[in-house]
This record gives C-alpha cells, sequence and structure tokens, in this order.
C-alpha cells in the first residue's frame, strides 16, 4: 500500500512537472490547473482576512522567527534554521525549534472526543524532540527534519505540533524558551511573527510557476512581499541579477542574501566516522535519495568529483525498507562501485542493515553566507539585542 501510495505521489509530480505526456496527463494538468484558480481564491482571502484582523494572530511575549518559502520542498531549508539557531544561542537566545513534523508518526494513545470535552477542550502535549540536552524522539515520530536538527543541535530545544501556538507556549513554559524558530512558518499565519525570512532557490526560484495543485508555489510570487529578508540559496557563483530584479517586483525593501549550501564532510550512515570530501575524487559512487530536489544532490557528487555509477531515487520523505535498501547495495555491489552516498535527511528515514557489503555515507552541509555578511549579522542583533524601552516621565520611549 505504501509503495502504491509513492508511485501515486511521484506520478503526481512528474504531471505536474511536465515530466508525463499523453492524453491523460494533459487532461490532469488541465483539471489541477482549475483547481489552482479555486486555491488561489483561498489563499489570498484567508491573507486579506488576516491582514484585516477579522482572524487575528496571537502573540505570545517573545520574538517569533519564520523561515519558510513560497514553494513545496527543495529550497534547502533545514540547514538555514540551523545556522539561525546556532547564531541566536550564541547572541545569547534561548532557542526553540517550532515544526509541524510533516510526514512524522505520533505514537500516543489518540483520545476520545468525549474525554477531550472533559478536559476543557485541551489536547495532548505537543511532541518534544529534544530539550536541548537529550533526543527524545526517533525520525519516525518526529519527522526527518526535525530529528536532524534535534541531533545537530545541542542547547536548542526542538517541538513538534500542528499547532505551533500549542507549540511555543509549551517551549516558552517548559523549556524555558525566550526565543521560537518557526520552521516552515510562512503560511502559519495564526502566530504573530517578528521576522519572516523566505528563502529562494536559485535553480527553480518560483516552481514552476504554477500554483498548487497544478504547480509547486504555495503562494503567488506577489506575497514575496511579506518578507522582511529573502536568501537566495543554492547559488553557484554565478550572477544573480535577473532574479534579484524580479524579487524587487515584489518587494522593493526586504534585505537580500546570497547562500550556498556548503559540503563539510561525508558521515557514516551507522558508525561514527567521517571521510574528507576528497574520498569522492574519482570514485565511483551509487547516490539514494527520497527528497524534493535530488538532481541538485546528484549534481552536487559530480561537482566534488564522483562518477555516479548508478542512482535511486524515491518520493520525497520516502520511508525506507530493510529490503528496498538492501536491493539497492545489491546493485552497488554487482557494479563495483565504492560507496553508496545520501543526504542526511535520507540516513535518518535508513533502518539498519547487516551486514553491509558497501559503505553508506551522508553528505553533510552547511549554509555559506556569500554577500550580504553584514545584513546577517544586523539580522541576528536585530533579534538577540532588542529595542530598549526607555522610560522618560510619564512616556515610554522605544531606544532602537
Amino acid at each position: 500500500m505504501r509503495r502504491w501510495l509513492d508511485d501515486l505521489e511521484q506520478y503526481a509530480v512528474d504531471v505536474i512537472l511536465e515530466k508525463k505526456n499523453g492524453a491523460r496527463a494533459v487532461l490532469l494538468r488541465a483539471i489541477l490547473k482549475l483547481l489552482s484558480f479555486i486555491y488561489l481564491s483561498i489563499v489570498q482571502a484567508r491573507l486579506h482576512l488576516y491582514r484585516t484582523r477579522i482572524f487575528r494572530d496571537r502573540q505570545l511575549g517573545c520574538p517569533v522567527i519564520s523561515i519558510g518559502n513560497l514553494t513545496v520542498g527543495g529550497t534547502g531549508k533545514t540547514p538555514v534554521v540551523e545556522k539561525f539557531a546556532i547564531a541566536l544561542q550564541s547572541g545569547g537566545r534561548k532557542v526553540a525549534i517550532l515544526s509541524r513534523g510533516y510526514k512524522s508518526i505520533d505514537g500516543r494513545r489518540k483520545r476520545k472526543w468525549w474525554e477531550r470535552l472533559l478536559d476543557d477542550g485541551k489536547d495532548v502535549s505537543p511532541r518534544v524532540v529534544s530539550d536541548g540536552e537529550t533526543v527524545l524522539l526517533d525520525s519516525a515520530a518526529s519527522g526527518d527534519e526535525p530529528f536532524m536538527l534535534a541531533s545537530n543541535l545541542r542547547g536548542v530545544a526542538v517541538v513538534v505540533d500542528k499547532d505551533r501556538i500549542k507549540a511555543g507556549l509549551h517551549a516558552i513554559n517548559s523549556l524555558g524558551a525566550d526565543t521560537l524558530v518557526l520552521d516552515d512558518g510562512l503560511q502559519y499565519l495564526p502566530l504573530k511573527h517578528r521576522l519572516d525570512i523566505v528563502l529562494i532557490d536559485r535553480q527553480a526560484p518560483f516552481g514552476n510557476e504554477h500554483l498548487l495543485p497544478r504547480g509547486t508555489l504555495r503562494e503567488p510570487p506577489k506575497n514575496l512581499r511579506r518578507a522582511s529578508y529573502i536568501f537566495i540559496t543554492k547559488c553557484n557563483g554565478e550572477s544573480n541579477d535577473d532574479l534579484i530584479r524580479r524579487i524587487r517586483r515584489y518587494n522593493r525593501t526586504a534585505e537580500i542574501i546570497e547562500c550556498a549550501h556548503r559540503p563539510l564532510y561525508l558521515r557514516h550512515v551507522y558508525e561514527d566516522k567521517r571521510v574528507p570530501l576528497s574520498y569522492l575524487q574519482g570514485a565511483y559512487i551509487g547516490a539514494l535519495s527520497g527528497i524534493a530536489a535530488p538532481e541538485s544532490f546528484e549534481d552536487g557528487l559530480r561537482k566534488l568529483g564522483a562518477k555516479l555509477e548508478l542512482y535511486r531515487r524515491f518520493a520525497d520523505h520516502h520511508r525506507y525498507t530493510a529490503k528496498e535498501l538492501t536491493s539497492f547495495i545489491q546493485r552497488c555491489v554487482r557494479r563495483d562501485v565504492s560507496a553508496i552516498i545520501t543526504t542526511e535527511k535520507d540516513a535518518v528515514r535508513f533502518p539498519i542493515v547487516k551486514p553491509l557489503s558497501v559503505p553508506i555515507y551522508y553528505l553533510r552541509v552547511e549554509i555559506e553566507i556569500l554577500t550580504g555578511h553584514e545584513t546577517w549579522e544586523q539580522c541576528v542583533r536585530r533579534i538577540c539585542q532588542p529595542p530598549q524601552v526607555i522610560m522618560s516621565g510619564d512616556f515610554a520611549k522605544i531606544g532602537f
């Protein structure tokens, strides 16, 4: 059943990205195009209701930094969230990351409706992936990105719940957080954002230019006007002038920072072992991934000097089975590859397979600021050093 759902999801992606042709694919795209007009109306109506205060957002008494994007997946958001958390922590803030835990599995007992009613409507508490000291949940219970963040960040709490207001209150009251980073939060309007950090993938800035479900855009590009700062990700040293000019059509004031995903090293999936990137020079490898933009990952391996002998792609957030992993390992053995390389996000979803005939490593990356260093530092200071209230007579003045 799961394999069938994965295949269906991949077929839908191929139809949307026009990798499938034929009468059926063309008809589906036409239907999806009509549905996208309905979706657009709902998105814009929702924004209007919040903008006019008919729907009210809630403030939690501490800075809330939203990091998100206009498109579905593929912008490299998790390393940016990690970079922000580290910088804010270094600036003296007690940080908690709030995530919805996409495709996570809550194994706790579901309460009946009468149990929730007798409890004054209160729901079960949010899932704490990490309290800042200990990782408390696995990737299945927390979701890929929250588990990665919890594993890589010490002193930073990670809390998962679809209701980010509830998650934020728990982080503040139970975990002592004074700064909240809202992972994938641009579209989460019930919680007031102090800053909106919006990521744009240089390789596909606005997806395929169509809104869901016909395309990969969650919102039309003009909604980029809500951004406080814009990060252009996956830069490769080439000029972004054309993209920046288009961005300025939608947002004339947001600061723009250009950055790249810099590979650091290879790490064994099952062992505490690091390997330098030079290992990939001239090596015949197999690539295994279940992410939104597998081509970007595979091209990155080639640029590091690897010879991609074979690869296997799964749907985004695919949870691997031992059979699938073993099958790919056997293919790699027959092709005499040196190693299997995967992404860190995929590695957290791998089952344990023994014996391991071919070593499996994941590529550890971090965000590197290419242009806008001063803007980045100013952004962090703006959060870590909030304006002071200066009392003068009967009035309070804000000092900036």
